[in-house]
């Protein structure tokens, strides 16, 4: 294995919880690469932790092991997973839709239920509110510095029984294109799309030129407007809005050095569909 173990949370750092997860994984093995993706997820935000593992998994080396820990039912009967994508990684995760966005963009190839009688800190038995801790930091752990294989993680369970969530269509016409606001670019309140760049540019739109944006919460317009589709936010002076590609090669508009999302209130789900219009 790689020795590579990646955290993911919503539990910040204001507290204890992530340093007792980096020493439990430090218990199992003290040489363990340990890495932050982020513990700054919106608390309870199953989606935006499906989000980030996307966003990031594909730029980490094969075997690398990531464990992510948004668990508004730990205690319950949701299932504790690890899965093995088609990119040769491993996610350690409840199975409560943190895996949506990995399996339709990158891909599971097998899916292992936690057998928590043998994968579980000694002596954490008695505490139900803390499986980041006893449980997946534990598992993931041991699964990075080879101690167990992905087999001897657990029963076998079928890929289409993963709890996904609802990902917003993304519908083209000759000269429109519409999905919905994935996610924003936290510091920054740029919006990404789920519109593919391929997509997109199928339809002719050319850098320099005008598009007509419009922003929906269900059937409310919050925003319609011409914006310039750009290489990069140097494209547009400062203050401008800005239609461009992301980091993922996806649609995105922001404003130069502004926060589009706060300007506007603009929030992200599915529920909130975004169009590019020809003019």
């Amino acid at each position: 294995m790689s020795k590579l173990l990646v955290l993911q949370s919503d539990f910040g750092l204001s507290d204890g919880a992530v340093a007792a997860m980096i020493g439990v994984a430090h218990e199992v093995d003290v040489d363990i690469k340990i890495n932050n993706l982020t513990h700054d997820i919106t608390p309870y935000n199953v989606w935006e932790a499906s989000y980030r593992l996307f966003q990031t998994a594909e730029y980490w080396p094969e075997e690398t092991v990531f464990v992510s820990v948004v668990d508004p039912g730990v205690g319950s009967n949701r299932k504790s997973v690890v899965v093995k994508t088609k990119n040769n990684q491993y996610i350690v995760t409840p199975d409560n839709g943190t895996l949506t966005h990995i399996k339709k963009y990158i891909g599971i190839v097998a899916v292992r239920e936690i057998e928590e009688a043998l994968h579980r800190r000694k002596n954490s038995e008695h505490s139900h509110t803390f499986h980041g801790r006893d449980v997946y930091a534990y598992t993931g752990a041991k699964l990075a510095s080879g101690k167990i294989g992905f087999e001897e993680v657990g029963q076998e369970i079928a890929i289409d029984d993963i709890i996904e969530a609802e990902i917003g269509e993304v519908i083209s016409t000759e000269k429109s294109i519409k999905g919905c606001i994935d996610i924003l670019d936290v510091r920054f309140g740029s919006l990404w799309t789920n519109i593919p760049s391929e997509a997109f540019l199928k339809l002719g739109f050319e850098r320099g030129e005008r598009v007509e944006v419009l922003i929906k919460d269900r059937e409310k317009v919050i925003y319609n407007n011409r914006i310039i589709y750009g290489k990069s936010f140097d494209d547009v002076y400062i203050g401008e809005q800005i239609v461009y590609m992301n980091s993922l090669y996806r649609v995105a508009v922001a404003i130069n050095q502004g926060n589009f999302a706060r300007a506007y209130s603009i929030g992200t789900g599915i529920h909130w569909t975004i169009e590019f219009k020809k003019i």
